[in-house]
């Protein structure tokens, strides 16, 4: 049995503090599923270095993408 993928989640960078190597001011990121970082208001997303880290929550705003976009930037990301 098969399950179901989540939909990418996307997120704006609205603060950097302490990582302006790792995040840009009013960038775009692909946010990663991760339930036990949310319980400590943390979230995971796939910075500069392409890796997945965890940084605060207060640091991004959850956006939702038209559908065109989505898809560049996940064939971007790969």
């Amino acid at each position: 049995m098969k399950t179901e993928e989540a939909p990418p989640q996307f997120a704006v960078c609205i603060e950097n503090a302490g990582y302006p190597a790792s995040l840009e001011l009013r960038k775009i990121y692909q946010v990663l599923p991760d339930e036990k970082a949310a319980k400590h208001n943390l979230v995971r997303v796939i910075d500069e270095s392409g890796e997945d880290y965890l940084y605060p929550q207060r640091f991004f705003v959850p956006i939702e993408l038209p559908h065109a976009a989505e898809e560049a930037f996940l064939q971007g990301a790969s």
